[in-house]
C-alpha cells in the first residue's frame, strides 16, 4: 500500500515553465524516489550516469534563482560511469549506489571540491581526507556531486542576519517563494548553529522543495545536513521535505567544520522517510575519531526493518506537547495537523495531551526559539560559544594551505574583506549585527569552567529529565502513569527543536500539508536517545496515512522567482 500511495499526485502542474524538467528517456523523474531509482537502473532503463546528468541539469537550471548549491562535483559524471561498470560487473554496494547526494558546506570532501562553511576565508584550503560521513556515503556507491549553501559559518557568527547566506554562496532562497526565508521564521534563526545550510540546496533541488528545508524542487533525492539546534528539522519543515536529526553520537562528526561537540549531530533529508533512512543507515556507526560515537551504535542501524504502513498506527498512543508548544501554533497550521490528527485517530491510535515541566524555564512566553535564554550559568549560549571556540579551532588547526587557525584570524579576515564578508554592521544587508558573534565565542575563550560546566549540566537536565522524558512518561492523577510511544509537535517556531538540540536527542519531521499562506505545515516526532528505530517507525506510518488521505508532499511553486531581496523576509 506505501508504494501505492507514494505514486499520488507528483505532478509538475504548479511548477512554472521555467523551473519545469522535461521527461527523461520517457520517464518523469520529477519527485522520484530512491528505490524507483534503484529499480530503474536495475532494469536498464536509466544509469547511474544518466541521473547524475539529469539532477546537475536541474541544479543549473534552478541555481541561479535558488542559489542553494554552493559548488558541482567536476567528477560526478566520472564516477557515476565507474559505479554503472560496477552494477554492469554484477555489483551493487548499497541501495544508494549510483546515487546523487549533495552535502552541506560544511562537510569536508577530499576531493576537487572546496569546503568552506560558505566563508571566503577558507577559499583554497585543503582538509587532510574525506569527513568520516562522507567516506561512508563513497563506500556505499553514493556520488557526492556538490555543496550545498549554508548561513555562513552555520550561523555562529551574527545575532542578525539573514537566514540563508553566506559571502561565498549568495542568498539561498524559499523555492515555495522567493522572497521569503528558507528556514525558521528570521527572529528565529539568529543562533542556530548549523543552522540553514545544508538544506536549502540540496532540499531545493532533490526535492524540488525547499531546504534546510526551504527550497524546493526536485534534483537530488538525498541531501546531509548538519544541526546543532534547529537546522536540519527548522529547514526541512519550512520547505516540506523529510529530516532527520539524530542523536547526538550516532553519526561521527569527524571531519565537519564544528559549533559544538556537546550538540552538533549529522543528519538527513529526503523527500520520503524511507530515502532518508537509506541514508542513515549508511552514515551512522562507530568512529574512533569522534569519542561521542558509542560502541552500542554497532548492529543497532538496520532502520529500514522500522519502516512500517499507516496499520502500525492502531493502539499507538503520541503525547501532544501543549504549554507554550501547541498552544503557540499558528491557527492556520493548526488547522493542517488537526486533519492529520483526526486521520491518525481513525486509524485506531490516540492523541493525549501532555507538557514539558520544563517549559516555562527554557521556552519563551510566546513558544519562539531562543538559545540565548537564561542566565549565563543556564544558558545554551554559553555552551555553544565555548564549544565552538575550542572546536572550531580544532578543525582549523588540522588544514593546509590555509593562513587561518583560529576563530581570531577569521575575524580579521572579516575586518580586511567587509564589503563581502560583513565584519561591521551595516558592512552588508546580510550581517546587520556585523560578526557580533564570532568576538562572543572569542571572548569565551573555550573556557569550561564553573559556569560552563553549569551550564551544560543545567540544559541538559532540564531538558532531558523535566523536559522530554517527563512528556514521555507522566502520571496523570485519573489514570495513573502515563508513557506515549513519541511526542507531536508541530514545531514551525523551534521550541521542540531546541529542547531536543540541548538533551542531544532525535527527531524526525515530515510534511503533512500547505497552510493557507502556500507554505509547508509539518509534523515532528520526538523520543529519548537512541530511540531512531520508533521515531521512523511512527514517522513512516503516519507519512503512509498522509498520502492516502491527500497525497504527496507538497512540492514548490517558485512564487515571486525573480526576487533577490537581502535579507529574506521572514515567512508568515
Amino acid at each position: 500500500m506505501r508504494e501505492k500511495n507514494i505514486k499520488k499526485n507528483r505532478s509538475q502542474r504548479r511548477v512554472p515553465e521555467p523551473f519545469r524538467m522535461p521527461l527523461f528517456k520517457s520517464l518523469d523523474l520529477y519527485e522520484i524516489t530512491v528505490e524507483e531509482v534503484q529499480r530503474y537502473m536495475a532494469s536498464g532503463r536509466i544509469s547511474s550516469l544518466d541521473y547524475v546528468t539529469y539532477c546537475l541539469e536541474r541544479i543549473r537550471l534552478v541555481n541561479p534563482y535558488l542559489e542553494a548549491v554552493i559548488e558541482t562535483n567536476p567528477d560526478a559524471l566520472a564516477i557515476a560511469k565507474s559505479l554503472d561498470d560496477e552494477r554492469h560487473a554484477g555489483g551493487v554496494r548499497s541501495p544508494l549506489h549510483g546515487i546523487p547526494v549533495l552535502v552541506k558546506d560544511n562537510i569536508a570532501t577530499h576531493d576537487k571540491m572546496q569546503t568552506t562553511a560558505g566563508s571566503w576565508a577558507l577559499l583554497g584550503s585543503k582538509v587532510p581526507k574525506d569527513a568520516h560521513i562522507i567516506s561512508r556515503l563513497r563506500d556505499a556507491g553514493a556520488v557526492v556531486i556538490g555543496h550545498t549553501n549554508m548561513s555562513e559559518w552555520a550561523a555562529v557568527r551574527s545575532s542578525d542576519y539573514s537566514p540563508g547566506y553566506s559571502p561565498r554562496g549568495g542568498q539561498c532562497r524559499n523555492a515555495f517563494d522567493l522572497s521569503k526565508s528558507p528556514c525558521m521564521p528570521v527572529s528565529l534563526c539568529e543562533k542556530g548553529a548549523w543552522l540553514t545550510s545544508a538544506i536549502p540546496s540540496w532540499v531545493k533541488f532533490w526535492l524540488g522543495r525547499s531546504s534546510f528545508r526551504k527550497y524546493r524542487q526536485p534534483q537530488v533525492p538525498i541531501s546531509i545536513g548538519t544541526e546543532t539546534d534547529t537546522s536540519i528539522i527548522g529547514p526541512a519543515d519550512v520547505n516540506g521535505v523529510v529530516g532527520i536529526k539524530p542523536t547526538v553520537g550516532l553519526t561521527s562528526r569527524a571531519g565537519v567544520i564544528p559549533i559544538s561537540r556537546n550538540m552538533d549531530s549529522v543528519g538527513v533529508f529526503g523527500r520520503t522517510v524511507a530515502d532518508a533512512v537509506h541514508a542513515l543507515e549508511i552514515i551512522a556507526g562507530k568512529d574512533e575519531e569522534d569519542p561521542m560515537t558509542p560502541d552500542r551504535v554497532n548492529g543497532v542501524t538496520a532502520y529500514s526493518e522500522s519502516l512500517v504502513s499507516r496499520s502500525a498506527l492502531k493502539g499507538a498512543r503520541f503525547g501532544l506537547p501543549w504549554s507554550r508548544c501547541w498552544d503557540s501554533v499558528a491557527p492556520q497550521r493548526k488547522d493542517v495537523a488537526l486533519r492529520i490528527f483526526r486521520a491518525i485517530e481513525n486509524a485506531g491510535a490516540e492523541i493525549i495531551g501532555t507538557d514539558f515541566p520544563c517549559a516555562e524555564d527554557r521556552i519563551a512566553g510566546d513558544g519562539n526559539w531562543d538559545w540565548k535564554r537564561g542566565e549565563p550559568h543556564e544558558s545554551e549560549f554559553m555552551v555553544v560559544k565555548t564549544d565552538a571556540y575550542s572546536d572550531i579551532n580544532a578543525y582549523l588547526s588540522q588544514l593546509s594551505e590555509s593562513p587561518v587557525r583560529l576563530v581570531e584570524d577569521v575575524i580579521a579576515f572579516n575586518i580586511r574583506n567587509g564589503g563581502t564578508e560583513g565584519a561591521q554592521p551595516g558592512d552588508v544587508p546580510a550581517f546587520h549585527s556585523g560578526q557580533d558573534d564570532l568576538h562572543e565565542v572569542v571572548k569565551s575563550r573555550g573556557a569550561e569552567d564553573q559556569t560552563y560546566l553549569k551550564a551544560l549540566h543545567y540544559t541538559r537536565h532540564k531538558c532531558r529529565v523535566e523536559g522530554i522524558d517527563a512528556a514521555l512518561k507522566f502520571n496523570d492523577s485519573s489514570a495513573g502513569t502515563v508513557e506515549v510511544d513519541a511526542l507531536l509537535l508541530c514545531d514551525r517556531k523551534g521550541a521542540g527543536q531546541q529542547l531536543a538540540a540541548q538533551a542531544g536527542y532525535p527527531i524526525i519531521t515530515i510534511p503533512i500539508g500547505l497552510d493557507t499562506n502556500g507554505f509547508p505545515v509539518s509534523l515532528s516526532f520526538h523520543q529519548r536517545a537512541w530511540q531512531e528505530g520508533k521515531l521512523i517507525k511512527w514517522a513512516s506510518a503516519v507519512e503512509d496515512l498522509v498520502h492516502e488521505v491527500q497525497g504527496w508532499r507538497p512540492t514548490p511553486e517558485y512564487r515571486n522567482f525573480h526576487s533577490k531581496n537581502v535579507p529574506v523576509v521572514s515567512l508568515p
